[in-house]
C-alpha cells in the first residue's frame, strides 16, 4: 500500500464535481485526508475560479494504474479532451505525490508534479501533511509553503457547500 497525495480542482459546478469526486475516492480507496478548499484565479487561460484541494488516501495501485483511474473519474464527470489543456473543467485530479517516488510516465504522469510549485497545489497539501517531505529537494510541505511569495498566486478559503 502507498501514500499518494491528489490535487482536485474545477471551476465549473466545482462543489457539485468536487463532493463527487471524494465521494467516489473514499468509496474506492477508503478513509481520506482532506485538506480545505480555496478558491483560485485559473492559471494559464480566462476563466471562472477554482476551487482547488488536496487528498491523501492509502492507494493498492501502482501509480501508472492510480492515474488511469483517475482519468476514468474525471471522465465520469464530464472532463473533456477535446479542448486546450489549459481551459475550464469539470473536474482535474492528479497525483502530485506517492510515497518518494519520483518518475515520469504516459501522457502527462510526473510524480512529484511540477505544479506543487503552486500555491494552489502546495498550499492544500502543506495543510494536511506539512512534514511530508518533497522527494527531490528534501525539504518538507510546511518549508515549502513558508519559502512561497504568497502575494504572486493568492488564495481564499473556500467551502464544498455552495
Amino acid at each position: 500500500m502507498a501514500r499518494a497525495w491528489l490535487s482536485l480542482g474545477s471551476n465549473l459546478e466545482p462543489q457539485r464535481h468536487l463532493r463527487a469526486a471524494l465521494d467516489e475516492l473514499a468509496a474506492r480507496f477508503g478513509a481520506l485526508t482532506v485538506s480545505p478548499a480555496y478558491r483560485t484565479p485559473a492559471v494559464g487561460f480566462e476563466g471562472p475560479d477554482f476551487l482547488n484541494l488536496a487528498v491523501g488516501l492509502d492507494a493498492d495501485l501502482d501509480p501508472l494504474a492510480l492515474d488511469a483511474w483517475l482519468h476514468a473519474l474525471e471522465d465520469r464527470h464530464g472532463r473533456r479532451r477535446d479542448v486546450p489543456r489549459y481551459s475550464s473543467r469539470t473536474l482535474d485530479v492528479d497525483i502530485v505525490l506517492y510515497d518518494d517516488a519520483v518518475l515520469r510516465g504516459p501522457g502527462h504522469l510526473e510524480i512529484p508534479r511540477r505544479e506543487l510549485a503552486h500555491a494552489f497545489v502546495l498550499k492544500p497539501l502543506a495543510d494536511i501533511a506539512p512534514e511530508l517531505r518533497h522527494p527531490v529537494s528534501g525539504r518538507t510541505l510546511a518549508e515549502l509553503w513558508a519559502a512561497f511569495p504568497h502575494e504572486t498566486e493568492p488564495l481564499y478559503p473556500a467551502s464544498l457547500d455552495g
